[in-house]
């Protein structure tokens, strides 16, 4: 099967039909492939611990787990999941480069959380490291500052335990399926500010 395609070199003369063929295979490969994208993202950084007691892989499901056995809600819980997905991409930036994966389909809370966590989890080892704790206060008038604290104290920053009762990724296939199987967030929107197009 041969795949239509556009016959511009340059997208300074791309015709609204090509950008409309290029939106629609953008769309069908988000439908296909983001979700085992992400399980790969995630399976790569399994052996990872960087001197943790876990690997990436296992902080990862161990946070996730602890949000599902709370009760989170569903974008939390994915939230949870992939808070860390960018570890090994960007690890000076991970907390932005997760929620900007996150952001066009998960509510505002989770994006904002993921966003912020590096920030926050300073809260828990700022001391022993030598740098400020306080950094979080600067968001302390945000409608999420409270949610984001919890999601570092109860989820992410005691989630290094390899003793602990952690569910295999499979028990959050559904919700991972369910979440990147939203339409989502229109580039146009402006409560997404979203920086790139999805044709780009």
């Amino acid at each position: 099967m041969t795949m239509e395609m556009v016959s511009f070199t340059s997208m300074d003369d791309a015709t609204p039909e090509e950008i409309k063929l290029i939106a629609s295979e953008a769309a069908r490969h988000r439908t296909e492939n983001l979700v085992p994208n992400l399980v790969r993202q995630l399976e790569a950084m399994q052996g990872h611990t960087y001197g943790y007691r876990v690997d990436r892989y296992t902080h990862s499901l161990q946070s996730a787990t602890r949000a599902l056995r709370e009760g989170a809600e569903t974008d939390m819980i994915v939230a949870a999941l992939l808070h860390d997905i960018a570890d090994d991409l960007s690890p000076d930036n991970h907390s932005e480069v997760a929620a900007a994966i996150l952001k066009p389909f998960v509510s505002d809370e989770a994006w904002w959380v993921v966003k912020h966590h590096g920030v926050f989890q300073t809260y828990h080892y700022g001391e022993a490291m030598g740098i400020p704790t306080d950094s979080r206060e600067r968001y302390r008038d945000s409608e999420y500052f409270d949610s984001c604290a919890h999601f570092c104290a109860a989820w992410d920053a005691v989630s290094f335990d390899p003793d602990y009762d952690t569910l295999p990724l499979e028990e959050f296939m559904p919700l991972l399926r369910e979440v990147f199987g939203r339409e989502p967030k229109s580039w146009g929107d402006p409560d997404l500010q979203l920086e790139e197009s999805p044709v780009a």
